[in-house]
This record gives C-alpha cells, sequence and structure tokens, in this order.
C-alpha cells in the first residue's frame, strides 16, 4: 500500500468523525449582528462569573483574597 492513499483515506475517516463539528462561519448574520450578539453573550458571562466570586468571597469572612497578613 501506497503511504498516499493512506493519508487520503486517514482524511476521509477525519472528516467523516467530525461531522456537523466545527466552526461555521455562515450562521447568516451580519458582521454588525454577529458582533451584538457576541457582546452579549460575553456580558451574560461576565456577570455570570461575577456573581460566582460575589457569592463565594461572601462566605469566607474575614481574609480571602488580598487581605494582607501583618
Amino acid at each position: 500500500m501506497t503511504r498516499g492513499s493512506q493519508r487520503e483515506r486517514d482524511r476521509e475517516r477525519a472528516a467523516a468523525r467530525a461531522g456537523g463539528k466545527g466552526k461555521n462561519a455562515d450562521d447568516g448574520l451580519t458582521p454588525e449582528q454577529r458582533r451584538e450578539r457576541d457582546g452579549k453573550a460575553l456580558q451574560e458571562k461576565a456577570a455570570k462569573k461575577a456573581a460566582q466570586a460575589a457569592a463565594a468571597g461572601s462566605g469566607s469572612g474575614a481574609g480571602g483574597k488580598g487581605a494582607a497578613k501583618k
């Protein structure tokens, strides 16, 4: 068996395994719409992370991040 045909078969198998995975660059949105959608998602993610940090920080009492030992 030649090496070239093995590579082609491996590429075909990899493509079949990938199936519908991967990024879909053509989602039907204009760049402006995509920016708005992504910005909103990032804001929601940041708010969720801040809420988790606040919940984790409020239960620790004294000490914690930023508290200096003297």
